[in-house]
């Protein structure tokens, strides 16, 4: 099945390739070196960044002295499960869309875009770019891949703001003693009212019509008809509708994710044979990973270690202990997660290299366009099923 992005006579945009006379001209020639140029660039920034965050790991000297190593093993296994269940939250959302991409080349995309989150002062945004690219090798039309990532950073913000919830109501008190019940509360609302977007069509209309209306008025852009330009918005935002069940299971992944990498955390008191602060545990776990999201450093560096360490001490963990077991579970998360990342990102580059998959993301083949992710009556959807899993199974095949 085909979208729109294969079709011959598709305008220049995302989808499309210009004519071979037009990629002659200077850029075209330069393209391969400017490429090296940008990635060497890129490294060269991430190694300043991350260097100057090698004080954190000065400390190590100290902690290993009472560390308990074989405890530590259970810690790494949580959290490369967390990130299991965020790639299986990803492939429900796909499925909601009738694509089944393929299974392992999407845990490694998970690994990868955590790494150049982790790495880089805007590396969300590279993260994204980089997401959308092999949503598009994956199978996914450009409307898809984008409606995949905006809707896995919404369901990754509602499953958060859940367990920051749970973790205010087992802290209780003391939980409300520090001022966090208006900003988890306040958070997870907001959460839940960018979710309901992706169910309810009212809501998502009253948004796109203000959105666009006010953009006309800022800059004057869309032109045309406005009426015109909310319907055709409105008829893309539209083409992949949950139900109940999909939001169920994509919030339950999205759930079990933040819980395996707050287990990681927990474990690594254990390995200091230190007590477990269970009371205050959700609260400041979750706390500390809503601060992460804030764009002020790769990968919540320093807001996650001062902002957990804070509210648990605060519940009543030691100084000490408390500081070590962020420290080390900063290790699993961040580092461990990054250099595990990298790898992964150069194992798809020599994949991409040897013919693996497309070269251009754009020029991949379309399994789910409009044609397949909107309503579909019991046969096409049979069609849909068959002809999507082969495609994917394919692409399985040839990841190895």
């Amino acid at each position: 099945m085909s979208g729109p992005a294969e079709k011959d006579d598709a305008p220049f945009g995302l989808g499309a390739r210009r004519p071979r006379a037009e990629r002659t001209g200077f850029w075209w020639r330069a393209w391969p070196i400017i490429r090296i140029l940008i990635g060497v660039a890129i490294v060269v920034l991430a190694v300043w960044v991350l260097s100057s965050k090698g004080a954190e790991l000065s400390g190590f000297s100290t902690v290993l002295k009472s560390f308990d190593w074989y405890l530590a093993i259970p810690a790494f296994v949580a959290e490369i499960l967390s990130y299991l269940c965020f790639a299986a939250m990803q492939y429900e959302l796909f499925r909601a869309a009738h694509l089944r991409p393929p299974w392992w080349p999407l845990v490694k995309l998970a690994f990868a875009s955590q790494a150049l989150t982790n790495s880089l002062p805007v590396g969300n945004a590279v993260a994204s770019v980089y997401g959308f690219r092999w949503f598009r090798r994956f199978g996914a039309d450009n409307t898809l891949a984008v409606w995949a990532l905006a809707g896995t950073l919404i369901a990754a913000m509602v499953s958060l703001s859940l367990v920051a919830v749970i973790g205010l109501g087992i802290a209780d008190e003391e939980g409300a003693s520090l001022d966090l019940v208006p900003v988890l509360i306040g958070t997870f609302a907001v959460a839940l009212a960018l979710g309901s977007l992706f169910v309810y069509e009212r809501p998502l209309r009253a948004v796109v019509t203000g959105t666009v209306r006010a953009s006309v008025r800022l800059t004057g852009r869309p032109r045309g008809d406005t009426a015109a330009q909310i319907e055709q918005a409105m008829a893309w935002m539209t083409a992949v509708r949950l139900n109940w069940g999909q939001v169920g299971r994509i919030v339950w992944w999205g759930t079990l994710n933040w819980l395996l990498d707050c287990t990681a955390f927990a474990l690594m008191f254990v390995a200091l044979d230190a007590p477990i602060p269970w009371k205050g545990l959700l609260l400041a776990y979750g706390a500390g990973q809503l601060a992460a999201t804030l764009p002020f450093t790769p990968g919540g560096l320093g807001v996650v270690e001062g902002s957990i360490t804070l509210a648990l001490v605060a519940f009543g963990g030691a100084d000490s202990s408390t500081a070590y077991a962020v420290l080390l579970y900063r290790v699993i998360s961040f580092w461990f997660i990054l250099v595990l990342g990298w790898l992964f990102i150069g194992q798809l580059a020599l994949q991409v290299r040897r013919g693996r998959w497309s070269r251009s993301a754009m020029a991949s083949s379309v399994e789910a366009g409009p044609e397949a992710y909107g309503p579909l009556v019991p046969a096409a959807a049979a069609a849909v099923e068959f002809g999507v899993a082969d495609g994917a199974r394919g692409a399985q095949g040839v990841d190895g």
